[in-house]
């Protein structure tokens, strides 16, 4: 498999305001993700997960160090450009599902689509297909506010993936949800991962949704603290998930 994320020696620094101590968010982080990869990014409160997430995806720009996606060096794209390589190239599930009120679902989910021009009968089709994909074509009418948690983070998930982005960026995807709804969210992101070939990087807090990931980075103080593959069931990979984070736990009292 070819790699679609490289991240090479990337640093993230937050400068000095006002007297205060520079704090240095990511400290020289490499590593790759080849294409159907489905990572796991973990670590205690402030070790860096959120900084690394906003600079793979654009948001947030590098200290030093480069980040490729699919080919493309993020940090050499003009404005505009990287503006584009987003809304194509990088899907985004967010906590907080960031649906627009005024939109009907199937029409949140077509949004990056409308924006890209793309014309109205692939619009229809594609999603159409994806409506029917994550189960919520009977939603289609419906607005944000008619709907649970979890039906809300499949639309948000369905808009994600609709683009068929290089890559898809999950923050806490199931921060806001019940357990039912987690497990059910994670299920839904194995099967993109799976039948759609989708490569997710996903942060997370949660060891029980960290369990459904192939491989897990766990950082702690901005580095790469230690990296684990899944090799048999999810239930032994939970456990030893569970393991890791105690002993970090442990080693920042």
């Amino acid at each position: 498999m070819s790699d679609i994320i490289q991240v090479d020696r990337l640093s993230k620094i937050y400068r000095s305001f006002k007297g205060a101590k520079e704090v240095k968010a990511l400290d020289n982080i490499s590593f790759t993700a080849a294409k159907g990869d489905f990572i796991g990014i973990m670590g205690p409160s402030g070790s860096g997960k959120t900084s690394l997430l906003n600079v793979l995806s654009g948001v947030d720009t590098a200290t030093s160090g480069e980040v490729t996606i699919d080919g493309k060096s993020i940090a050499k794209l003009t404005k505009d450009d990287l503006a584009l390589f987003r809304r194509r190239q990088i899907g985004y599930i967010f906590q907080d599902f960031n649906l627009l009120d005024s939109l009907t679902l199937k029409e949140n989910i077509a949004l990056p689509l409308i924006l890209d021009h793309v014309p109205a009968q692939q619009i229809e089709s594609r999603v159409d297909d994806m409506m029917s994909f994550f189960g919520i074509a009977d939603l289609a009418g419906k607005y944000q506010y008619h709907v649970s948690g979890g039906q809300k983070q499949r639309v948000a998930a369905a808009r994600a993936l609709i683009p068929e982005p290089a890559v898809v960026f999950a923050d806490e995807p199931t921060g806001n949800l019940d357990s039912k709804s987690a497990s059910d969210i994670m299920d839904m992101l194995t099967q993109m991962n799976e039948q759609r070939a989708s490569t997710i990087l996903m942060v997370t807090h949660d060891a029980f949704a960290a369990s459904y990931c192939k491989r897990i980075i766990f950082i702690k103080d901005g580095q790469i603290n230690l990296q684990i593959q899944r090799a048999g069931d999810r239930k032994a990979f939970f456990d030893k998930i569970l393991e890791i984070l105690s002993v970090m736990r442990g080693d920042a009292q």
